[in-house]
C-alpha cells in the first residue's frame, strides 16, 4: 500500500468487558482453590517422605501444596515454619482428612543450618528416606534501590537463597542413601526450590528481592551439575503474581481503589494466580513424571514472563 505500512493495534479477543471478564475470572479460580474435594486420589506421591519448609501462611504455597502431597499419598510430611502459628492447624486438616498420612509440624529457621540439617536427620531416622524436599520459606521486600540498605539485601539473600543452598546441601545427603527395607534400593530424589519470575528479569520485584530469586535459579541449575549420577534431581519454580500473605497488600491496595479486575492484566493470560496452581507444579515435580526434567527454571506466571514490556492488547 503506498505510504508506507500501517500497523493496526492487535486487540484482546474478549466476549465481554472487564467486569465479566473478572466474574469468570474468580469463577475459575474457586475451581482450582476446591478441586481435591472431587478429585480422586491418584497416590502419585505414594510412600514418598517429604519435606516442606514455609508452609504457615493461611494462603501460601508451602500450604496449598502440603494438602496435595497429602491428597497425592504421601508417607509422612515434615512441614516447617517460622512462625509456626497456622501449623497446627494445617496438621490437623490433613490428618482428619487423609488419616494414612503422617504430618510432623516444627517451629524453625529454614535458613538456619543445624536447624536443615537435623530436620533431613530426623525424617532419616524415623522414616529411614526422604524423597522430596520442597524449599519454599522466603520474603518478599519493596522498596526502591536507594531505600533498600546492606542489612536488608543480605536478609532477603538468607532467607530467600541460604534456605534454598541449605536445602540442597543436606537433602541431598539424606536422599542419597538407599534402604532396602523402606523399598529404597536406589538413591535419589526431588527438590524443589521456590525462585521467582523476578529472578528471570527485572520487573518482578525490588532489587534484593530479585537478585535473591536469581541466585535460587542459578542454585537450580549449578547444583543439578553438581549432584550429576545421583538421580536427585533440582528444579526451581518461579511463580508470578499469586495470590498470597505475601502479596496481600497489593490486592488489599486494589480493592481499596476498586481496581481489582485489573490484576494480573499484564499476563497473557489476563489474571493473577493462586496458590493451589503453583502446587501443581510442585506435584509434578516432586513426582516421578518429572523424572527426566533436571537443573530448570519453571515460570509459572499466566505468560507474564514471556513477553517484553507492552500495552495489553496492542504491539508495543
Amino acid at each position: 500500500m503506498s505510504g508506507g505500512y500501517k500497523y493496526a493495534n492487535l486487540r484482546t479477543k474478549n466476549s465481554g468487558n472487564s467486569d465479566e471478564f473478572y466474574k469468570r475470572t474468580l469463577a475459575r479460580l474457586q475451581k482450582i482453590q476446591t478441586h481435591l474435594e472431587t478429585a480422586p486420589r491418584a497416590r502419585r506421591l505414594k510412600d514418598k517422605v517429604c519435606i516442606v519448609t514455609g508452609a504457615g501462611s493461611l494462603k501460601g504455597i508451602g500450604r496449598a501444596s502440603a494438602v496435595l502431597f497429602a491428597h497425592e499419598g504421601a508417607r509422612h510430611l515434615y512441614l516447617l515454619d517460622f512462625d509456626a502459628t497456622n501449623l497446627p492447624d494445617l496438621k490437623s486438616t490433613i490428618e482428619t482428612k487423609y488419616p494414612d498420612v503422617k504430618v510432623t509440624i516444627q517451629q524453625g529457621d529454614a535458613a538456619d543450618d543445624a536447624t536443615i540439617e537435623s530436620l533431613c536427620k530426623q525424617a532419616m531416622q524415623e522414616e529411614g528416606r526422604l524423597d522430596v524436599f520442597f524449599a519454599n520459606a522466603g520474603i518478599a521486600t519493596i522498596d526502591g534501590l536507594q531505600e533498600i540498605s546492606a542489612d536488608q539485601f543480605m536478609r532477603s539473600m538468607r532467607i530467600n537463597a541460604l534456605s534454598c543452598f541449605l536445602a540442597v546441601k543436606h537433602a541431598s545427603v539424606a536422599m542419597e542413601k538407599t534402604n532396602p527395607s523402606r523399598d529404597k534400593e536406589f538413591g535419589g530424589g526431588s527438590i524443589i526450590l521456590t525462585a521467582s519470575v523476578a529472578g528471570l528479569r527485572s520487573g518482578g520485584g525490588s532489587v534484593d528481592y530479585s537478585a535473591s530469586k536469581a541466585a535460587v535459579n542459578n542454585l537450580a541449575q549449578t547444583s543439578a551439575y553438581q549432584l550429576r549420577n545421583t538421580d536427585i534431581r533440582v528444579n526451581s519454580i518461579c511463580p508470578g503474581l499469586i495470590e498470597t500473605d505475601m502479596t496481600a497488600r497489593t490486592f488489599e491496595y486494589a480493592a481499596s481503589r476498586g481496581t481489582m479486575s485489573k490484576i494480573g492484566q499484564l499476563s497473557a493470560m489476563g489474571r493473577y494466580g493462586v496458590a493451589e496452581e503453583i502446587a501443581n507444579m510442585a506435584l509434578f515435580l516432586a513426582s516421578d513424571e518429572s523424572s527426566y526434567v533436571n537443573g530448570q527454571n519453571y515460570a509459572v506466571c499466566g505468560g507474564l514472563s514471556s513477553s517484553h514490556p507492552v500495552a495489553p492488547g496492542k504491539w508495543a
